[in-house]
């Protein structure tokens, strides 16, 4: 048995998300085209007969404006610790430019192996793409560079393999039916949260969360009251929409990634509330689930 911890880290909307759920199978991180859909570290367990990898996913790094912003920052500098390989991954699709090699270069002293993952090389070419990875393979301390689509899944069992070979520890950190470190009612409410920055306009996403009320299950059934929590009043008939036409087209989408989840008929209420200015408040952070350990 070989085990080891690798963290995925990058800016927001490279694809780590996406790139965890394609390597586990499972969805455990939710995807949206939108910024800071992260909030929380992640951890997905790829459990295999003579492997275990516990990788770490992380919010895209950002500027700091409110109390929200820097626990997702800290979540990011934990999951650098104590971790033996990092997955830095960069968007292919766009030109890699100055930040990009900085963010790389930035770990050039650090005790972990860097493996350089060039995410959505579906949406280039290889004549844009190739001559941009050059100073990447100057790096010394890059283990590998590896381009991918987490997408569609190309070279993804090629980015395992590396991660493999470089595996050192002997332990195993979990059974062989655990998944993710998250409770299902953490990821319901990821799932809901979800659906609404699918639908959602775009000021509303980052002033956004879920509070699971209620939570009951039997052996045929989940019944789940959740609360879709806003910022400003303003926010909240926009959420509700015409006639609550919007929350309604929330929770049906929802209601069906949940029932996939449990395998069980799920019966799901949203309700909207106003929490004025929760981000930049350390109690309503922590009743929400942003809590700093």
């Amino acid at each position: 048995m070989k085990s080891g911890f690798v963290t995925i880290l990058g800016k927001p909307n490279v694809g780590k998300s996406t790139l965890l759920n394609k390597i586990l199978g499972e969805k455990v991180s939710i995807v949206s085209p939108k910024p800071q859909t992260t909030r929380n570290k992640i951890l997905g367990i790829l459990n295999e007969p003579e492997y275990q990898i516990i990788f770490i996913d992380t919010p895209g790094k950002h500027n700091i404006k409110n109390k929200l912003d820097k626990y997702m920052d800290s979540e990011i500098e934990q999951a650098k610790q104590d971790v033996d390989i990092v997955l830095l991954v960069i968007d292919g699709s766009k030109k890699i430019n100055e930040s990009d090699y900085e963010f790389v270069e930035s770990f050039e002293k650090s005790k972990q192996k860097v493996i350089v993952v060039i995410n959505k090389i579906d949406d280039t070419t290889f004549e844009k793409l190739y001559p941009q990875l050059v100073r990447f393979n100057n790096m010394k301390f890059v283990l590998d560079i590896i381009p991918i689509s987490a997408k569609n899944g190309k070279n993804v069992d090629e980015l395992i393999n590396v991660i493999k070979n470089n595996l050192t520890s002997d332990i195993k950190y979990f059974d062989d039916d655990i998944f993710t470190d998250k409770s299902i009612r953490f990821m319901v409410s990821e799932i809901i949260r979800e659906k609404a920055l699918l639908y959602l306009q775009d000021e509303i996403p980052h002033g956004i969360a879920v509070d699971i009320v209620e939570f009951k299950e039997d052996s045929k059934k989940v019944i789940i009251d959740a609360d879709i929590i806003c910022e400003r009043e303003a926010h909240k008939p926009i959420i509700l929409g015409c006639n609550g036409e919007m929350i309604k087209k929330i929770g049906t989408a929802s209601r069906i990634d949940i029932e996939n989840l449990v395998g069980l008929k799920v019966y799901l209420s949203l309700f909207v509330k106003v929490r004025d200015n929760w981000r930049n408040n350390f109690n309503q952070m922590n009743n929400l689930g942003y809590t700093e350990e």
